[in-house]
C-alpha cells in the first residue's frame, strides 16, 4: 500500500500528454477522486499500472520522470514535514528511513557508507513482490528524492551518481541532463550515490516540530516484525554473484546458528533453500524483462558456474528457456506498448 499523493498532478500531467487519465486510473484500480489524498492508500500495483499505462497511452518513456518533476516533499505528509524540521541532512534520511512506512508500507530506503567513506549510498526498494515492470515508478521515485534532496539543499543541488536496475528507456543523455550526474544502467539496486559530507549539512532546525511529529509517528507506525525471511533475501541476493553463497555464512552474518536458521525460517513458513530458489527466479526475471545482460553474465549474477544450469532453472521458473523467455517479454511489452 502506498499514499494517493503518489498520484500528485498525474492526471494533469497525463492529459497534458495527450492522454486521458480517467480510463487509465480505472484500469489501475484507483478512483479518479481518490488522486492525491493523503489520506487515502491505493495498492503499489495500481500506481505501477497507472505509471505503466500511462507511459504507453502519452508515448512518454520517461513518464515517471515528468511525474517527479510535479511532485516534492509535499507528498510524504508529517513524514516529510519531519524531515525537512530535522537539524541535519543525515537526520532528515533517518526520518524517512525509520517512518517511510506511514506513507508506503510497500517500500523502503536504506542508508549504507561505501568503502569509499566519502561516498554513502541511498538505496530504494520495492517490498511488494509479483508486481508488473517497475521502471517507470522506480524513475518516479528517485526523481522524487532528487526533488527532496534540492528542496533541502538548494536548486543546485545534484548526486554523484544514479543507479538504476533496468536498461535506458530514452537516450543516456537524458538521464545524465535530469539527474545532472552520471547514470549507471542494469545495477543490481536502485538509488544515489551521495557525498558523505553533504549529510553533514545543516537544515532549518525546528527542535519543537520536529520532536512534535516524530512522537506522533512513532504513535501511527506499525512496526516490521522481526523475522528472519527479510534479511535472508537480502543477503542471498548480494551473496549469489559472489559463488560464495551458503546457509552457513547467512547464518554468521545473521549471528545466529545454523539450525537456529532452519528452525527459525520454517516457523515462518519457507526454507532456506525455497529463499534462494525464489530470489534466482526473481533475479532472472528482472534482467531478462528488464535488461539485455548477456545469459552468461545472468548465470553469473545467479550463481551459477555453467548457462546450462540457468537454462534448467529457467525451463522449471518460466516453462521455457531463457532467450525464449526474454523474446516472450519483449512480445509482451510490445503489444502493451504498440
Amino acid at each position: 500500500m502506498i499514499r494517493s499523493t503518489c498520484l500528485l498532478n498525474f492526471s494533469e500531467l497525463a492529459a497534458e500528454r495527450g492522454a486521458d487519465p480517467l480510463p487509465i486510473l480505472r484500469s489501475a484500480g484507483v478512483r479518479s477522486e481518490d488522486e492525491g489524498k493523503y489520506e487515502v492508500f491505493i495498492t503499489y500495483r495500481s500506481l505501477v499500472l497507472a505509471l505503466n499505462a500511462a507511459s504507453r497511452a502519452t508515448g512518454d518513456l520517461d513518464f515517471g520522470r515528468r511525474l517527479a518533476l510535479r511532485q516534492g516533499i509535499e507528498i510524504f505528509g508529517p513524514v516529510g514535514v519531519a524531515a525537512r524540521t530535522a537539524p541535519t541532512m543525515s537526520a532528515a534520511l533517518e526520518t524517512f528511513k525509520t517512518y517511510l512506512a506511514a506513507y508506503g508500507p510497500a517500500i523502503e530506503v536504506t542508508v549504507e557508507t561505501l568503502p569509499r567513506s566519502e561516498r554513502t549510498f541511498l538505496e530504494f526498494r520495492v517490498l511488494t513482490e509479483g508486481l508488473p515492470p517497475l521502471a517507470q515508478v522506480t524513475e518516479l521515485s528517485l526523481g522524487i528524492a532528487l526533488q527532496v534532496f534540492r528542496f533541502l539543499m538548494g536548486s543546485d543541488y545534484h548526486p554523484l551518481q544514479v543507479h538504476l536496475p533496468h536498461d535506458p528507456l530514452t537516450d543516456e543523455a537524458d538521464y545524465r541532463e535530469y539527474f545532472s550526474c552520471t547514470v549507471l544502467f542494469a545495477q543490481r539496486r536502485a538509488g544515489l550515490v551521495l557525498r558523505t559530507a553533504d549529510l553533514g549539512r545543516e537544515l532549518n532546525y525546528d527542535h519543537l516540530a520536529h520532536q512534535a511529529l516524530v512522537h506522533y509517528l512513532d504513535s501511527i507506525i506499525t512496526t516490521r516484525g522481526h523475522g528472519l525471511t527479510g534479511p535472508v533475501r537480502e543477503l542471498v541476493r548480494q551473496l549469489l554473484p559472489t559463488g560464495a553463497l551458503a546457509m552457513n555464512l547467512v547464518a554468521d552474518q545473521l549471528a545466529v546458528h545454523p539450525k537456529t536458521l532452519q528452525r527459525r525460517l520454517a516457523a515462518e513458513g519457507t526454507t532456506f533453500a525455497g529463499l534462494v530458489e525464489q530470489v534466482r527466479a526473481e533475479v532472472a526475471q528482472h534482467y531478462l524483462r528488464d535488461t539485455g545482460m548477456s545469459l552468461t553474465q545472468l548465470a553469473h549474477e545467479l550463481g551459477y558456474t555453467e548457462q546450462s544450469v540457468l537454462s534448467r532453472s529457467c525451463q522449471r521458473w518460466f516453462g521455457r528457456g531463457p532467450a525464449a523467455h526474454r523474446d516472450a517479454l519483449r512480445a509482451e511489452r510490445g503489444d502493451a506498448t504498440g
